[in-house]
């Protein structure tokens, strides 16, 4: 590989296969961020749902993902543990923006933002249709 494509991976793809442990807690949900698909195998719904929390936000911003939270977070540890995360990526895309705003050398790359975000939510929405947990990279963990 090239230092072009190596940089992209480096970049997009080494946050999907850590191993899943719910490190606020310390307890094992029961499914893994492992490159092999999970022994975790959710239904048609939790999959559908953990597609639409990281694909509905390129459209609604942090709603969805936050719905989806709120509604499913105790039935589903798998659509909790993606809800969660498109939630902590959609404030952090948020808060990212309102600082770029604010100064002037942010203006001028705060264009970059929305395709980035863009990609990045497709890219996770891909992950949760093979039944794997997406970890946005530079994603502040604020909903624990």
């Amino acid at each position: 590989m090239e230092g072009g494509e190596w940089a992209f991976i480096l970049i997009l793809g080494t946050h999907s296969n850590t191993n899943f442990m719910n490190q606020s807690s310390g307890h094992n949900s029961g499914f893994s961020r492992q490159e092999d698909p999970s022994p975790y195998r959710p239904t048609e719904e939790e999959k559908t749902l953990a597609i639409l929390c990281h694909a509905l936000g390129i459209f609604f911003w942090i709603f969805p993902s936050l719905i989806i939270y709120l509604w499913k977070k105790d039935e589903s540890p798998y659509i909790a543990e993606h809800a969660r995360e498109a939630l902590n990526f959609q404030i952090t895309i948020t808060l990212i923006g309102m600082i770029m705003f604010v100064t002037i050398i942010g203006i001028l790359f705060l264009w970059v933002l929305g395709p980035l975000a863009v990609v990045l939510c497709i890219l996770a929405a891909l992950k949760a249709s093979e039944n794997r947990i997406y970890r946005y990279p530079l994603t502040w963990r604020l909903v624990k």
